[in-house]
């Protein structure tokens, strides 16, 4: 089954700067499960995906995949507000450089520390991997038909996605 317009689609997928250094690697966990056209993942990345089935390896290099860095994006926050993935809120010891996650009524978005106190930290609210040259390697694991509720609500349901 070719990856289109309302495909789940598994992937693995290694993310690393052009000096080879890795940033992400979904081998280390779990497969990244998507809804395709739905911009839930870099634009020009879903766009090389398009037509490839079970098997497929995309390798391809992005600039400013997460936009262009911009100065003065820094916003002091309640510490109640961050997350890092995995990890209970209460037990969470910030540095600066860490790249954890804000609670925001829009959902979580990532953010980098950069000065924490007791009761707030300051973070940049730019993404981490903003102004970045990225290079983005993915293999296509499976490829499924979005239910009709998947597709109303824009996203995956079940395991792997969303539980609702």
């Amino acid at each position: 089954m070719q990856i289109e317009k309302d495909k789940v689609v598994t992937v693995h997928y290694r993310v690393s700067e052009p000096q080879g250094s890795v940033i992400e690697d979904s081998h280390d966990d779990e497969p990244l499960i998507y809804l395709h056209g739905y911009n839930a993942m870099v634009q020009a990345l879903e766009a090389a995906m398009l037509g490839k089935t079970e098997g497929d390896k995309v390798s391809m290099t992005v600039e400013n995949a997460y936009g262009e860095r911009e100065e003065n994006q820094q916003q002091r926050v309640s510490i109640n507000h961050i997350i890092r993935e995995g990890k209970s809120k209460l037990k969470l010891k910030l540095k600066p450089g860490m790249m954890v996650y804000l609670d925001t009524k829009q959902g979580s978005r990532p953010v980098t520390v950069v000065k924490v106190g007791l009761k707030f930290a300051d973070v940049d609210t730019n993404h981490p991997y903003a102004g970045k040259r990225l290079q983005f390697d993915v293999e296509v694991l499976k490829v499924r038909n979005a239910t009709a509720d998947e597709i109303s609500h824009g996203h995956v349901h079940g395991e792997g996605g969303v539980q609702h």
